[in-house]
């Protein structure tokens, strides 16, 4: 045996080895391998509840609109918010709890998710969590990541942090330039049905400029077939989903 080469060949195989065990969870990523690997990701609830839920606010320049149509509706939602700007405009996110929508923890600012960052991850959720707990007052209890990619060390920060993982049952693809309120229905489509989890976006701050305008005009829409179909809309809290943390 050669050991100097076989040395050699697990050290350039050990990066790979590490990237794998990375990327992996991330694949729940997609509907198919979620409801494989980890079907408590896809946010199922109670069959007769929709939860709805924004990403990447608080945005002064958009999510007071969306409260004002959702107060019209007598709709309570989700946010799952980045800290960052949650520091830079307590004043909504003050509004927001006292409005009784539901505060969650995206991200501290999006990230690319590609490579291992332990440290930076943990640091970014604690943070973020920390945030929304001072300013709000509340103790936020979930997390989604940015672009629904749910690494190892993601999963890792979240746990440390006390947060539970949940992406998403139905989205909109909201965030695109061409979106408008009838190609958001229909991406929705098929996967809107009783105890879903609804992704929307209430910011375009990693989207498209002013594909905010699309779900904000979707929202009575969307909110009618779902009344129309039995189902209340409400945030995850009401959803029926277990809070506690679940592991890889």
């Amino acid at each position: 045996m050669n050991q100097p080469r076989t040395l050699a060949a697990l050290a350039a195989a050990a990066p790979a080895a590490v990237a794998a065990v990375h990327i992996v969870p991330a694949a729940t990523w997609l509907p198919a391998v979620r409801a494989v690997l980890r079907p408590s990701l896809d946010g199922r609830g109670s069959a007769d509840h929709i939860a709805l839920t924004f990403d990447d606010g608080p945005d002064v320049r958009s999510t007071p609109h969306f409260l004002r149509e959702l107060n019209r509706l007598g709709v309570r939602a989700t946010f799952f918010l980045q800290g960052a700007a949650v520091q830079r405009h307590p004043a909504l996110v003050r509004r927001m709890a006292a409005e009784g929508h539901e505060l969650a923890v995206h991200c501290w600012e999006h990230q690319p998710a590609w490579l291992p960052r332990p440290v930076a991850d943990r640091t970014d959720l604690e943070r973020a969590a920390a945030a929304v707990r001072e300013i709000a007052g509340t103790a936020p209890r979930w997390y989604r990541p940015p672009y629904g990619v749910l690494t190892a060390t993601r999963w890792w920060a979240a746990r440390q942090a006390g947060l539970r993982p949940v992406l998403w049952t139905a989205w909109g693809r909201d965030w695109r330039a061409d979106a408008d309120p009838d190609s958001v229905l229909a991406e929705l489509g098929e996967r809107l049905t009783g105890g879903a989890t609804v992704l929307l976006h209430d910011s375009d701050r990693n989207s498209a400029p002013c594909s905010w305008r699309a779900t904000l005009a979707v929202l009575p829409r969307l909110v009618a077939r779902c009344r129309a179909a039995g189902w209340t809309v409400g945030p995850l809290a009401e959803h029926g989903l277990p809070t506690e943390h679940g592991g890889l």
